[in-house]
């Protein structure tokens, strides 16, 4: 079987792209300088002039704070621009291949074999290869996720957020190649193992949110009205014997933290974000930021302060909107939440199912999680922002009327 070209680039994204590098260096990273080259050749475009012209009203005002460390910032400025180019690279990737599909099926297949290899390292002494352990909430310790060979769970079950996406449509809409009671099991089982919260509640929210923006359209289709009665049903029964018979299980103990705002996880990636960014905005300039790698220098002391640490830790803020509003200020982020809106309408992202799904999922998660150089979240909106996958368009008398009548589908 010919293997496309484009398949061995997408498998050290998917799954070597930190192995063995220090962490916050990435091989897509590295890779930049011959991505651009690649663009170059392909597009004949130049495309980092705009975005160092966007950048240079920050660098500008960043570098006449007395107390910036230049060296930590030109370092961190770099590492944006490298993502960036690894992000036009995928755009270019996606407008140029024709097979995305069967790289998609590929990655399936091996991330299945992965999964089937870590689930029987986990009864091992080499469990740490592949799983991470960590105190998952209040009362639960040393609890086992699976993250495969990148460096954290939640960003694993990220990466695999657009395979999911378009499996599962191609399941609901009756065009999968592989049986259901086998592909099922191949999409759910790393969520259900990686056990993040955030990606999984924000899939599950993105996903009611489409279904309920095309109701009408949605449900006259058999296999995904009997999708949400079955996913409805089973999710008040499974709910109701968890809470009554498992009530001390790590499930219930995770869900009742959050609930009263006891875990330390989700509200660190949460308000506590929020927060935090605020109190190093203080230090500098809330309209313009503190700027790209201050919070490693200025949020060590602000960090430790706030949550009492006595140890070593990397300052950090792990929410890729907080971490935009400390970084680049209120200027930043207006211009993020704009740039995202104004592509929604520009690219007519409601014209397609999957597009739709996949921008309403990372629109939310960037709220309760990621972080601001998240290439798995970037490359989840130019999918999100690129009709790659027509056979989920929605047809023209499928619309918005009855529920947002100033959005009207065009398929060209």
């Amino acid at each position: 079987m010919k293997i496309n070209k484009y398949f061995p680039f997408a498998f050290l994204y998917f799954f070597l792209n930190s192995f063995a590098l220090p962490f916050g260096l990435t091989y897509t990273a590295i890779l930049a300088p011959f991505f651009y080259i690649w663009i170059l050749m392909g597009r004949k475009k130049e495309i980092i002039l705009p975005f160092i012209t966007v950048l240079a009203p920050f660098v500008i005002v960043h570098l006449f704070y007395d107390d910036i460390s230049r060296k930590v910032y030109f370092y961190s400025l770099v590492n944006l621009v490298l993502v960036y180019i690894f992000c036009q690279a995928v755009y270019t990737f996606l407008k140029d291949c024709n097979d995305v599909e069967r790289i998609f099926s590929k990655l399936l297949a091996f991330n299945t074999a992965f999964c089937l290899v870590a689930i029987v390292l986990y009864f091992t002494p080499w469990q740490y290869l592949l799983w991470y352990e960590q105190n998952l909430t209040e009362g639960v310790s040393n609890f086992r996720r699976l993250k495969l060979l990148t460096y954290e769970p939640s960003y694993y079950a990220t990466l695999l957020v657009p395979i999911f996406c378009f499996y599962t449509l191609q399941y609901l809409f009756r065009q999968n190649q592989i049986r259901g009671r086998l592909l099922l099991p191949m999409i759910v089982l790393p969520f259900l193992l990686s056990f993040s919260f955030g990606v999984i509640a924000a899939l599950f929210v993105s996903a009611l949110l489409t279904y309920l923006l095309y109701f009408r359209s949605l449900t006259k289709r058999r296999r995904v009205f009997n999708s949400v009665v079955f996913a409805g049903s089973f999710s008040l029964m499974a709910s109701s014997i968890i809470y009554y018979f498992f009530r001390n299980s790590f499930l219930m103990r995770r869900l009742i933290n959050i609930v009263s705002g006891n875990d330390t996880s989700g509200n660190g990636r949460t308000s506590d974000a929020f927060v935090l960014a605020r109190k190093m905005l203080a230090t500098r300039n809330e309209f313009w930021g503190i700027g790209p790698g201050q919070i490693k220098i200025i949020g060590g002391t602000i960090l430790r302060n706030y949550y009492l640490y006595s140890g070593e830790f990397v300052a950090t803020i792990p929410n890729a909107t907080a971490e935009t509003l400390a970084i680049f200020g209120w200027v930043g982020l207006s211009m993020r939440i704009f740039i995202e809106i104004f592509l929604f309408f520009y690219t007519k992202v409601w014209t397609n199912y999957y597009r739709l799904w996949l921008y309403l999922f990372v629109f939310i998660y960037q709220f309760t999680g990621s972080f601001i150089t998240n290439v798995a979240e970037y490359v989840i909106w130019i999918f999100a922002f690129t009709n790659v996958f027509r056979h989920f368009d929605v047809v023209k008398r499928e619309s918005f009327s009855h529920a947002i009548p100033l959005l009207q589908p065009t398929v060209e």
